[in-house]
């Protein structure tokens, strides 16, 4: 599950969906099902309580292996976590079109970022923002898939 999420650093397929179609309600313009473009990567963006949460859906090496596990985490007590419904980033805040939050996670690579962004692009692509620190952040561009 390459990429999934930290490319943003990370994750989250095709699809259309622009910002208008997207806007229903506060908050909510992001929510529903993103290709990550990494392996067929799937994230699904949420509300959890006041804010967006996103967790993995559906990849390639899942298909394959619907048992995978979290085998890349650095922490060797989170290694047996199931892949699939694995929350990949949480506490994301704001909207219409922006959102910042964290942490975000890579179980492609084990890697997190302790603070992201999320920006709706008036193409109705997301952009995903991972930051290990202020200086070093990576970007990934999701589509929507519904």
């Amino acid at each position: 599950m390459k990429r999934l999420l930290l490319a943003m650093t990370l994750i989250v397929v095709a699809g259309g969906g622009t910002a208008a179609t997207a806007q229903q309600g506060s908050g909510s313009t992001i929510t529903g099902l993103w290709s990550t473009g990494s392996q067929g990567g799937r994230v699904e963006l949420y509300r959890c309580g006041t804010a967006i949460c996103g967790k993995v859906d559906d990849a390639a090496p899942l298909r394959a292996n619907p048992d995978q596990r979290d085998v890349k985490n650095p922490d060797k007590a989170l290694r047996d976590r199931r892949l699939k419904g694995l929350v990949v980033l949480r506490g994301f805040e704001g909207g219409p079109a922006q959102w910042s939050g964290g942490p975000l996670y890579d179980p492609e690579t084990g890697e997190g970022a302790a603070k992201g962004y999320l920006n709706l692009r008036a193409d109705g692509k997301l952009e995903v923002t991972g930051c290990k620190a202020a200086i070093f952040c990576r970007t990934k561009v999701w589509t929507r898939v519904r």
